[in-house]
């Protein structure tokens, strides 16, 4: 008997057809032998619906209590999947996050998991029954309620995965598989049938939205096998896991855009040591992610230092930076919310020199002019024009020809 968790997106569940469709397939599973644990998003565009209303109430409203307000939304289908479930004739039980103990800090809207504890699942499963659970959702020691961001179901469901030893976390989502770019953007993108965590982790960070990224962090750290699959078919998915340098086949394995990026400049910053660190401290501090980092050469002892941050973030990191500006001495902050981010990511570059050229020839060749640029051995990125992010895509995507079997 095999231990599978499977996790259902919001689209997957969004409406009671389609309610009912996740809950046959989940008895499928079921009846096939297997032991199921299942984590749920909230249907459709809930969570967007209860970030709008608490927006008409208050223009900043308080964080623990969005947290309060967004749970609900998981909470709404892992009662209806359970019923769907139970009329099938299947013994089902859902629990929240809190109840099965998804322990989380304290960083409310953008929580971490900490601990899942095993006991309360292990029981449920034991005594024969799919057990449902919230995802995105978590507690802190205070028994506070949080949740985990943007795609915070799929960490949940790798955590789950992780902490019970499962054979395979599968992730139902309304797409069949990775791609070589996002189709809708990219139409000649071609599905992938195995990636490596790496890459997975750099297309997932870098606008990828197929799985959030600390779902694949949790997926590495703990050698968990992670299936993305199409709730809506029987298509073969991807497989994401650890991949052999035999099966590094391919320098390119994907092209990624994204749109959630801010550009904010720090001007005429003071050449001494403690500067770097005095903004960048102040930026963790009010949990704002830091992306892209760029500092110019000095000239008369200033220089001038660059950064990206999500769009979400951009008006906290500007009430920082403008803070900072003032304590050292810099004389102006600017920003840009039209710009987007387009990256390759490939196992295969760390042997393959030229390949960030070829990258930089191919956006030049279309008129592109690039803003930033940051790499790894995996990845390159670009910081360039949002208007120009479909068509560097696309020409990305050709110049690497992926869009060849």
């Amino acid at each position: 008997m095999a231990l599978i968790v499977q996790k259902y997106g919001g689209t997957s569940v969004n409406g009671p057809e389609r309610v009912k469709n996740v809950a046959r397939r989940v008895v499928n599973t079921r009846r096939a032998g297997n032991e199921v644990v299942v984590i749920v998003s909230a249907p459709g565009d809930m969570t967007d619906d209860l970030i709008a209303m608490a927006h008409e109430i208050s223009p900043n409203p308080p964080a623990r209590e969005m947290d309060m307000l967004l749970a609900t939304g998981e909470q709404t289908s892992i009662a209806l999947l359970a019923m769907a479930i139970y009329e099938l004739g299947e013994p089902v039980i859902s629990l929240t996050g809190p109840q099965v103990g998804i322990l989380t800090d304290n960083v409310h809207t953008k929580a971490r998991i900490l601990e899942v504890s095993c006991d309360r699942l292990r029981r449920e499963l034991a005594e024969g029954k799919i057990v449902i659970v919230a995802g995105f959702q978590g507690m802190t020691c205070d028994n506070e309620i949080t949740t985990l961001g943007r795609g915070g179901s799929d960490t949940t469901a790798v955590a789950v995965a992780a902490a019970l030893k499962a054979d395979v976390c599968q992730i139902y989502t309304d797409v069949d598989g990775v791609y070589t770019a996002d189709p809708r953007v990219v139409p000649a993108a071609r599905k992938l049938p195995v990636i490596s965590y790496d890459e997975m982790l750099e297309l997932a960070s870098l606008g990828a939205q197929v799985l959030q990224p600390r779902s694949v962090e949790f997926g590495k750290l703990n050698h968990v096998v992670l299936e993305v699959r199409s709730s809506f078919n029987d298509n073969e998915g991807t497989l994401v896991k650890e991949v052999t340098e035999l099966e590094k086949k391919m320098v390119v394995s994907g092209v990624a855009g994204d749109r959630n990026v801010a550009r904010i400049a720090l001007h005429d910053v003071p050449d001494r040591p403690g500067i770097a660190k005095a903004l960048f401290v102040a930026l963790a501090r009010e949990s704002i992610n830091v992306d892209m980092i760029v500092q110019s050469a000095m000239r008369d002892g200033i220089n001038d230092i660059a950064f990206t941050v999500g769009r979400d973030d951009l008006r906290k990191a500007v009430e920082v930076t403008e803070r900072v500006r003032a304590e050292i001495g810099a004389s102006k902050v600017t920003y840009n919310d039209r710009v987007a981010k387009v990256s390759i990511v490939g196992a295969g570059m760390i042997t393959n020199p030229g390949v960030a050229a070829d990258m930089f020839a191919c956006l030049a060749e279309e008129g592109i002019n690039i803003h930033m640029i940051s790499t790894s051995e995996i990845k390159v990125s670009c910081i360039i024009d949002e208007e120009y992010l479909t068509r560097a895509m696309q020409a990305l995507h050709s110049r690497f020809g992926l869009d060849k079997e």
